[in-house]
């Protein structure tokens, strides 16, 4: 396997680097992903990042089924992955990249997500999205046709109870009574992110998020998604530069001069972070994808 070892620069990279879990091409076997976890931290990498489903819809009895995952791709339930991570680690920020907040109980989100925040000294940072999967509302009895509009009364709900010990909120779906969720998270505000691709989910990051996760790789419709993004950024009076932009390269294909214009191209569009990816690549084993990840840190770091 190639050295972990962090390459010699002659300071701090400007872009921190993270990498994504490949957690649908890896064994749900707890030695394995340890494996992971504590080699991307020797690797110096900056953060770990891990996707969100629940509910795997059987392709097998829906003929017309064309989501990118099925009951067959195994997911680790994310907040508990991260909170296992926290205990395995120092210096890693753990990233949901990202957690499909609508289908869940906001109070609850926002008690789990203080409690990873709390225990792992800060370094939690909550991207949520709307997600695309009616399967999984329909089977956690949440709404899919609203879930858009009701991300946005959760954001406002929970900031709320992680800045405050006790709470009354009144909302359209959300109704609190004097009541809180301590102990309350280390980091206040603790940073939310929002993740997607229609533009009404771009301009919602832009209006109430912390930062965006662009939906695709360095093209014309991810150049839209930033347009939008920065349109809305002026139009609501918000510093660009306190806004944060991570965006993912894929080194499963490719060659290090493709990696390395992905990157030039992302710090060109403006982005604050970068993660890889490693899915995709028909790897079979850990050391084929810590390689990866390796090989593309590497090919990278000049443009960071």
């Amino acid at each position: 396997m190639t050295s972990l070892a962090t390459p010699g620069q002659s300071g701090p990279t400007s872009i921190p680097l993270g990498a994504v879990l490949p957690q649908i091409e890896l064994p749900p076997d707890p030695d394995v992903v340890r494996t992971f976890v504590t080699s991307i931290e020797e690797a110096g990498f900056s953060h770990l990042l891990a996707y969100d489903h629940v509910l795997g819809a059987d392709a097998g009895t829906r003929p017309d089924w064309s989501g990118p995952y099925s009951s067959t791709d195994p997911f680790l339930e994310v907040l508990s992955l991260l909170s296992w991570a926290a205990g395995l680690t120092t210096t890693l920020e753990l990233v949901t990249g990202v957690l499909i907040l609508p289908q869940r109980q906001t109070a609850l989100v926002a008690k789990q997500a203080a409690t990873l925040d709390l225990l792992s000294n800060g370094r939690l940072r909550l991207g949520v999205g709307i997600g695309w999967n009616k399967v999984e509302y329909d089977g956690l009895n949440e709404e899919f046709g609203n879930r858009g509009r009701r991300m946005e009364e959760q954001i406002a709900v929970m900031r709320a109870l992680w800045e405050q010990p006790s709470i009354s909120f009144e909302g359209q779906w959300h109704h609190i009574d004097n009541a809180g969720i301590l102990p309350l998270p280390r980091q206040r505000p603790l940073p939310i992110w929002i993740g997607g691709r229609a533009e009404p989910a771009v301009r919602r990051a832009a209006r109430i998020a912390d930062g965006f996760f662009p939906n695709g790789g360095p093209s014309d419709d991810v150049r839209n998604q930033m347009r939008a993004l920065n349109d809305e950024l002026d139009r609501a009076g918000r510093d660009r530069a306190t806004f944060g932009v991570e965006a993912r390269i894929s080194v499963a294909k490719g060659t290090p001069d493709d990696w390395r214009r992905d990157a030039a191209t992302w710090r060109e569009m403006g982005v604050s972070h970068l993660s890889l990816v490693t899915m995709g690549g028909g790897f079979t084993t850990i050391e084929e994808h810590l390689d990866a990840l390796v090989r593309g840190r590497d090919a990278i770091a000049s443009e960071l």
